[in-house]
């Protein structure tokens, strides 16, 4: 109905005719005629049915009474609007309404209004029209497309979803489901979600499904659930009561999370926390063994040093009185003889304290490994006595060159071989093997090491073996398997130490009654000359008339030390501290040759004592003596280019070829 003929005019509407009477009841759908005021004027025969008045019933009564409560509120506006500004709405837009039956009942209806304009007034014409069924329909086919939408939802859903009875018997199964437990729908519908369950998890169900008669939820419950082909997941479980239109719970839905991948990462994420934690461990330790190593390489060299003075003072008094026969002379040179080899032993429990805790200074050069077990293949076979039967050395042709201190992966492969020796007290075979290998990515994310090249070193043994407890704990500093007094626990520490120190890793595998294996990887080295190698000492050793600055805080060290240096021919100029070398050098009218400091001391180091002397002297030469560089002169335990360094403790022999060296190198 257009506007125009909204706005017709209607001549009379009092008394109607029979004729339009008869117009109006033909209508197929209700009309109503209501003035400004809300009454309704004039009804056909079906608004009448359609609200269960009688003839005549409507007729002069107001529209609210055609209109459910809660809208009765709105009505008064709603039609002032509408007269204010009329507005001719089609059957295709109507207005969608509830209105009220004479006996109470509300149905839905859809109301088309037009306005006309007729002599005695403006009314509006509103057509109704019962929308009930169409209502239904509607919403029929909308729950049947939320049904399919639900039903695709569950279908191509990410999470395993079935739905189960109360006793358990599955009745739905999604693909999810099939992917992630291997049973295609056929497979599984009709049988118990039991057979999902590890036996030992079975006993959960019971009271879960006792919960879901309950109508209680159980939410994020993880659980481990069995395959087809008999492999474990590890699942977050939801599981919710299913309920009939009644709200009686009837069954229950299953929506499973699968958390394999993310357990697996969470394992792999903790075995590298105990790693660092491992780690910081031995770097604790490690500190405090090179504070203990610096106290106690001090108190060593001023042994080894006085014992030194005392063993040569004692042979040259014996020649020069004729008393070399003389036991006592004798026995007292012995003596002291004794007293050096001792303090040589303990610094060798010093050197592997300092490469353990990485404060041994490692002097590096690019090595074959092949080279370096072959070099030592008859020490070693002398080592390894009768308690092992055969030998085995397996090179590979291709291995690549590693990087690392040759003094150093000597003692690695002395250590472990000795220990492979020790687990095998019936005999058996040891067997040393290198080859190549390429780390990747995703196998270097679970170790300490990066991906490439490297060079792996591998130690098996058919001895005794450790169990998982020994293993996890072998390269713990101070922890032995051997008899109390015959090991210090630093071995497998030191391996440790020595090996990370180069880049790589070590790692160890082994069992009860079935040997060890310990497999040591070192990246492969892009450098390609070798580092120097170890000089013959020297048989010239004496002075030739320089002068050395000494400059030790220990006096056990230092006047040990002066004694031996002017025995030889040196002009020793003695200090206890950097301050005091300063004012002993501003003092001195002629110049020194080199500088022998101590790097480790109270106030400025060595190394800042090196650079004011320097400053000031440039041709002076340099050399520094420590048991425990810590960074000042080394960096990542390795010397710095350009620095001379002499270890503590050292003997006079090695002192004396060691200035010697530096004394006679091309340039300062």
């Amino acid at each position: 109905m257009d506007a125009t003929e909204s706005q017709r005019s209607v001549a009379a509407l009092e008394p109607i005719s029979a004729t339009t009477e008869e117009l109006l009841d033909s209508a197929p759908d209700g009309v109503l005629i209501v003035d400004t005021a809300g009454m309704i004027r004039l009804v056909n025969r079906k608004a009448e049915a359609l609200f269960g008045y009688g003839h005549g019933e409507l007729a002069g009564r107001p529209i609210e009474i055609l209109v459910p409560e809660p809208a009765k509120a709105d009505l008064d506006g709603s039609r002032a609007a509408y007269f204010r500004s009329p507005t001719a709405r089609s059957v295709d837009d109507a207005l969608d309404r509830t209105a009220l039956k004479k006996d109470g009942t509300e149905f839905s209806a859809d109301v088309t209004l037009s306005l006309l304009r007729t002599d005695q007034g403006v009314f509006v014409s509103a057509n109704v029209k019962d929308s009930s069924e169409r209502k239904k329909t509607e919403n029929q086919v909308q729950g049947r497309a939320a049904t399919s939408r639900l039903a695709s939802i569950v279908e191509f859903s990410d999470d395993a979803m079935m739905a189960k009875t109360l006793e358990g018997v599955i009745t739905t199964w999604n693909s999810a489901a099939e992917q992630m437990y291997g049973y295609s729908a056929d497979e599984i519908i009709g049988h118990s979600v039991a057979e999902l369950m590890l036996p030992a998890r079975v006993v959960e169900l019971g009271p879960i499904l006792e919960r879901l008669k309950r109508g209680e939820r159980v939410e994020n419950f993880e659980t481990k659930r069995v395959r087809k082909d008999g492999s474990i997941l590890d699942l977050s479980v939801t599981i919710s009561p299913i309920r009939d239109g009644r709200g009686v719970v009837t069954g229950a839905s299953t929506v499973a999370r699968d958390l394999t991948e993310k357990k697996k990462a969470e394992a792999a994420s903790r075995t590298l926390e105990e790693q660092l934690h491992q780690a910081q461990r031995l770097e604790s330790i490690g500190q405090l063994a090179g504070g203990v190593a610096h106290d106690f390489n001090n108190l060593l060299a001023g042994i080894m040093n006085y014992a030194d003075l005392v063993s040569s003072s004692l042979q040259d008094e014996m020649s020069s009185r004729g008393l070399s026969d003389v036991e006592a002379f004798v026995t007292i040179a012995q003596d002291v003889e004794e007293i050096t080899n001792v303090a040589r032993r303990a610094a060798a429990l010093t050197h592997q304290l300092l490469v353990f805790s990485r404060r041994e200074v490692v002097r590096p050069e690019v090595l074959d490994l092949n080279a370096v077990v072959c070099d030592l293949e008859d020490l070693l076979r002398r080592a390894m006595g009768e308690n092992v039967d055969d030998l085995r050395i397996i090179c590979a042709p291709d291995l690549p060159l590693v990087k690392a201190d040759r003094g150093q992966i000597d003692q690695v492969l002395m250590n472990l071989a000795v220990n492979a020796r020790d687990a095998m007290p019936g005999g058996g075979m040891l067997e040393i093997e290198t080859a190549r290998f390429e780390l990747d990515p995703d196998e270097a994310d679970l170790r300490s090491i990066g991906a490439g090249t490297y060079a792996l070193l591998s130690i098996s043994d058919t001895g005794t073996g450790m169990s998982a407890e020994v293993a996890e704990r072998a390269f713990d500093p101070f922890f032995t398997t051997k008899p109390k007094g015959e090991g210090t626990g630093l071995g497998l520490a030191t391996v440790y130490g020595i090996v990370t120190q180069a880049g790589g890793d070590v790692a160890i595998y082994s069992g009860p009654g079935v040997g060890t294996t310990i497999r040591i990887s070192l990246p492969m080295t892009s450098d390609a000359e070798s580092g120097p190698s170890a000089a013959d000492l020297a048989e010239e050793r004496s002075a030739r008339g320089e002068t050395l600055l000494l400059v030790e805080d220990e006096e056990t060290v230092r006047e040990p030390a002066r004694r031996m240096l002017a025995r030889e021919g040196y002009t020793v100029l003695a200090a206890a501290s950097a301050d005091d070398a300063l004012e002993v050098m501003s003092r001195h009218p002629g110049a020194i040759d080199l500088l022998l400091t101590d790097v480790m001391m109270p106030g400025r180091s060595g190394r800042e004592l090196a650079a004011v002397v320097l400053e000031r002297s440039p041709a002076t030469r340099v050399l520094f003596m420590s048991g425990y560089s810590h960074d000042v002169i080394v960096h990542e335990g390795v010397l710095d280019e350009g620095v001379s360094l002499i270890e503590k403790p050292f003997s006079t022999d090695a002192m004396l070829v060691k200035i010697r060296d530096v004394l006679d190198a091309t340039s300062p």
